[in-house]
C-alpha cells in the first residue's frame, strides 16, 4: 500500500518554480493523493456493484454407491455411479435488490467524491491565498523596516544636533529590532504556507511562490451567487448514502428468503449395465439462521442515515446563510480597512513633518508607524476574511474559487 502511495506521489511534477495560476494547479493536482483516494473509493464500489450482478455458480460431483461392503456388496459389481449438476437458483428478487444495493454504493461513492473534489478545491484555494497573505505581511513587514530605519537615522541625526535626547535613539533602535523580529517571523510564515500548499498539490519539492492573485481579483459572481442549500455536495451526498442505505437493507431483507437448488445427473448402473438419470431439488430450512443480525445492522445504518441526511440539510442551510452575511460583511470591512489606511498613510506622514520640525516627540512618530502598520494589516486582513468568504460560497455552489464548477 505504502509503496502504490509514493508512485502515486512521485508520479506528480516536481516543480522547484512559483505555482502556476490556481485554475491550472487545480487541474495539474488530479494526481495529488487526496484525490486518488477519492478515485479508489469509487472504483472499489464500481467493483463491489459488478460483482452484484453474479450469479450463483453450480457444483458438479461424483459419487459411488453399493461398493467395498457386506455381500453382495463386498466388490464393485453392483456399483453405482452417478455424475451430478447442481445449480442454484436465487428466489424472491435477491438478485436485482443485490444489483440495485451496488449501483446505489456507486452512486453514492461519486456523490461522496464530488464533494470530496469540492472540499479539496476549497483548501487548495485557501492555502494557495495564504501564500499570498503571507507575502502581503511580509511586504507590510518590511516597509516597516525600511520605515524603522528611517526614522532611527531621523532621531540619530536629531541627537548629534542636540535637539534630542540620545534615550530617543535608543528607542527608535529598539523599535526597529522589534520590526525586524516580525519580518523573520513573517518569512517563516510564508515558507510554512508554501510546504502546505505544495503537499496539498501532491508535489515532492516545494513551490518557490506562486504567480496568481485570489485575494483581489475580480471573481465570477456564479462562484460565490445565490447558493441552493438543498443542491450543496454535501447534502447531496448525505441523501446518496441514505439511498444506498434503504437498498442495502433491502437487500438483506432478501437474503433471508431461502434459496433453492436443482439437480440433475447421470447414474451408471454396473450389475444392469445400464445408465439411468437422476433429478431433486434441495431447499434449506431455516430453523436456525434468519438473517435476523444483518437484517438489523441493515436497518440501523439506515437511521443512521436518515439522521447524518436530515443533519446535512440544517447545517448546509446554516451554512448558506452565515456564509452570505460573511460575504456581505466582507465587502463592507474592505471598504473600511482602504478608508483606516489612507488615514493612517496620512497621519504618518504629518506625524514625520512634525517631528522633523522638532514640534513633536518621537513618541508621537513611532505610534503613528504603528498605526500605520496595523491598518496595512487590517486591510490584508480585510482582503483574507473577503477571500474566505467567497470560497465558502464557492464551494457551497460546487465550484472552484474562480469559477469553474468541480467535476
Amino acid at each position: 500500500m505504502f509503496g502504490g502511495l509514493a508512485s502515486v506521489t512521485l508520479a506528480g511534477p516536481a516543480w522547484a518554480d512559483p505555482a502556476p495560476p490556481f485554475a491550472l494547479l487545480l487541474k495539474q493536482a488530479e494526481q495529488s493523493p487526496r484525490l486518488q483516494e477519492l478515485a479508489a473509493d469509487v472504483d472499489r464500489a464500481t467493483g463491489l456493484s459488478e460483482q452484484a450482478r453474479a450469479r450463483p455458480n453450480p457444483s458438479v460431483s461424483v459419487y459411488a454407491e453399493n461398493f467395498a461392503g457386506s455381500s453382495p456388496y463386498a466388490g464393485f459389481d453392483r456399483t453405482e455411479t452417478t455424475l451430478q449438476y447442481s445449480q442454484p437458483f436465487e428466489l424472491g428478487g435477491k438478485r436485482s435488490a443485490r444489483i440495485a444495493a451496488g449501483e446505489a454504493g456507486v452512486t453514492a461513492a461519486r456523490a461522496r467524491g464530488l464533494q470530496g473534489r469540492v472540499a479539496f478545491a476549497y483548501d487548495l484555494a485557501r492555502a494557495y491565498a495564504a501564500v499570498e497573505l503571507a507575502d502581503r505581511r511580509i511586504t507590510i513587514a518590511e516597509d516597516e523596516v525600511e520605515e524603522g530605519e528611517a526614522d532611527l537615522k531621523l532621531a540619530r541625526a536629531l541627537v548629534e544636533a542636540g535637539k534630542e535626547a540620545r534615550l530617543r535613539a535608543l528607542q527608535a533602535e529598539t523599535d526597529l529590532n522589534a520590526a525586524r523580529a516580525v519580518l523573520e517571523s513573517t518569512r517563516a510564515a510564508r515558507t510554512a504556507a508554501l510546504a502546505r500548499l505544495s503537499a496539498l498539490a501532491g508535489v515532492e519539492t516545494p513551490f518557490t511562490g506562486i504567480s496568481d492573485s485570489l485575494l483581489d481579483p475580480p471573481l465570477s459572481r456564479a462562484a460565490y451567487g445565490p447558493v441552493d442549500p438543498l443542491r450543496t455536495t454535501s447534502y447531496l451526498a448525505a441523501l446518496a448514502d441514505r439511498e444506498a442505505a434503504a437498498k442495502r437493507a433491502a437487500s438483506e431483507r432478501k437474503r433471508a428468503i431461502p434459496d433453492i437448488t436443482g439437480q440433475i445427473g447421470v447414474r451408471r448402473l454396473d450389475q444392469d449395465r445400464a445408465t439411468a438419470l437422476v433429478a431433486g431439488v434441495s431447499l434449506p430450512l431455516r430453523l436456525f439462521d434468519h438473517n435476523r443480525g444483518n437484517i438489523a445492522a441493515a436497518d440501523a445504518d439506515l437511521h443512521g442515515a436518515e439522521a447524518r441526511a436530515a443533519a446535512a440539510r440544517l447545517e448546509a442551510t446554516a451554512n448558506v446563510r452565515s456564509a452570505v452575511a460573511l460575504a456581505e460583511a466582507a465587502d463592507a470591512r474592505v471598504t473600511a480597512a482602504e478608508r483606516t489606511m489612507a488615514t493612517a498613510e496620512e497621519t504618518y506622514r504629518l506625524a514625520r513633518i512634525a517631528y522633523e520640525a522638532g514640534k513633536s516627540p518621537l513618541s508621537e512618530l513611532l505610534v503613528a508607524r504603528h498605526g500605520l502598520g496595523a491598518a496595512r494589516g487590517v486591510v490584508a486582513d480585510a482582503a483574507a476574511a473577503r477571500f474566505d468568504a467567497r470560497a465558502q460560497l464557492a464551494s457551497l455552489n460546487g465550484m472552484a474559487i474562480t469559477g469553474d464548477p468541480v467535476q
